[in-house]
């Protein structure tokens, strides 16, 4: 309930304080020189608080952008993966630098796409800038559902940078031959079924080498990736050349680390100097380590697999990631029409 108390000071100004009481709220109070605004206040902050609205509005014109960020940094960072909060602080820093004096209620859409701007401005990449939008919207949806600072996320109404197309580079019949000779007479004896697994599985180089003895199966040929991309155990099959490669591998396995394809130091082998080599020798070109995992896509997509079975293959989540092998497939695409409408139309 509203109370409007009318005050006369010595030099004949009136003015009028209003204090708003509600039950389970605290007492909110301001003064005003004309009673229409009194009464307006008063009807609005009632309002807004048995909506649960005034305390975030509050909250937002008394903290600022460097408050959040720091908060975050303490409370949500420690709980992601050690390489996404290396990227969050390192992004989020870059906002705080930029905009952390604000309070949040001056952090507003324009704002945001403001520093969006500036970030592309500094050559870095769509893809990039839009990892940096998304660590701040990431920020402000944590201050707006858990901590009540503000009423809504102004990053939700910014606009992503468009980027480009994904990458495609798959290796031809001729390439691989050539490359896989290059690793089997690598002077890294790990090489070869480090790559042949990669090509086989589509699995991503952090995560073959991080493998342990205690998550593979060689007996049934299936292994177990505990940390993933995106966060869910995934259990991939081994098959083939792959299989008796890393049967082969197991049978000269260090006693003295946990690890498949362990260095000399007990973390994972360092490949990258025999990999390299290996690409020289094999004279290819224009083709990176990750490339073996778009090559397992490719090989998946021209023999006829489903985007769904490539993503669940590959570890995705959705098929976006997906799409880019789709033209590859079109002629599987093609048939499974022409045998669908031979159907229906009896041809």
């Amino acid at each position: 309930m509203a109370t409007i108390e009318k005050r006369t000071d010595r030099n004949g100004q009136v003015t009028y304080r209003v204090k708003v009481r509600l039950k389970g709220a605290k007492p909110q109070t301001a003064t005003f020189r004309r009673l229409t605004d009194a009464k307006r206040w008063a009807q609005s902050t009632e309002a807004a608080i048995r909506e649960g609205r005034h305390f975030r509005t509050a909250e937002a014109k008394r903290r600022t952008l460097a408050e959040l960020v720091d908060r975050y940094k303490r409370d949500v960072i420690p709980h992601k993966k050690p390489q996404q909060q290396k990227d969050y602080t390192r992004q989020l820093e870059w906002w705080k630098a930029s905009y952390g004096h604000l309070v949040l209620a001056e952090v507003t859409p324009a704002t945001i796409a403001e520093g969006r701007d500036e970030l592309l401005s500094g050559k870095r990449s769509p893809a990039t800038v839009n990892r940096y939008l998304a660590a701040l919207s990431h920020a402000l949806s944590v201050a707006t559902r858990e901590w009540g600072w503000l009423e809504a996320n102004p990053a939700t109404k910014v606009r992503k940078c468009k980027e480009h197309r994904g990458r495609v580079r798959y290796l031809s019949d001729d390439e691989r031959e050539r490359l896989l000779e290059a690793c089997r007479k690598s002077h890294n004896h790990q090489l070869y079924p480090v790559v042949l697994l990669a090509l086989s599985t589509g699995m991503r180089q952090g995560e073959i080498m991080s493998l342990t003895w205690a998550d593979v199966n060689l007996h049934d040929g299936w292994l177990i990736l505990h940390e993933t991309k995106n966060g869910e155990r995934r259990r991939v099959p081994i098959v083939g050349p792959a299989l008796e490669a890393l049967r082969a591998h197991a049978k000269v396995r260090r006693l003295d680390s946990p690890l498949v394809f362990p260095g000399r130091t007990g973390k994972p082998a360092e490949l990258r100097k025999a990999w390299v080599k290996a690409l020289q020798k094999a004279g290819i070109e224009d083709f990176r380590f990750h490339d073996l995992r778009h090559t397992t896509a490719s090989y998946l997509a021209m023999s006829g697999a489903s985007p769904g079975e490539i993503a669940e293959i590959l570890g995705h989540k959705t098929l976006a990631m997906v799409k880019r092998y789709a033209h590859l497939s079109e002629s599987h695409t093609r048939s499974v029409l022409e045998r669908t409408m031979g159907k229906v139309f009896g041809e």
